[in-house]
């Protein structure tokens, strides 16, 4: 009984996964960044930007310089969108390629000129062009 409701739950999460590849929450322990998109609907509440309510998403974490809200997006298919993110000051913007590998890895390009920067031992540097996020 106990694996048919396990099986029962894998399939659930598995079709909702396939219903909706652009909502999730993903992070890269590495760099200690995490990604939270919503590409459907604004229902994404960014971390002390709550004055702009719900967004379509946001990067963020211990090793990510600020928080970078999503301004713009094309979702190209289940498996490529293009994301724009801004910075919580709206001085800068970088364009993002997303990548889903499987139901549970993501890779998060870095495209143009790189802007997004982590704090490593005092100082700013620039984070590594490409993330692989994880579930």
């Amino acid at each position: 009984m106990r694996k048919l409701l396990l099986a029962a739950l894998v399939a659930i999460a598995g079709q909702l996964y396939a219903d909706n590849p652009w909502k999730w929450r993903m992070t890269d322990k590495q760099n200690e960044a995490t990604l939270h998109i919503d590409l459907y609907e604004e229902t994404v509440d960014v971390p002390t930007m709550d004055m702009f309510g719900p967004m379509n998403g946001y990067l963020a974490g211990k090793g990510i310089y600020g928080v970078w809200m999503v301004t713009s997006f094309e979702i190209e298919s289940n498996k490529v969108a293009n994301v724009r993110l801004s910075n919580d000051l709206g001085s800068e913007t970088q364009k993002t390629k997303l990548t889903i590998l499987n139901d549970s890895t993501c890779q998060l390009d870095l495209v143009g000129p790189q802007v997004i920067k982590k704090v490593v031992n005092k100082k700013l540097v620039k984070i590594p062009t490409s993330l692989l996020l994880k579930r």
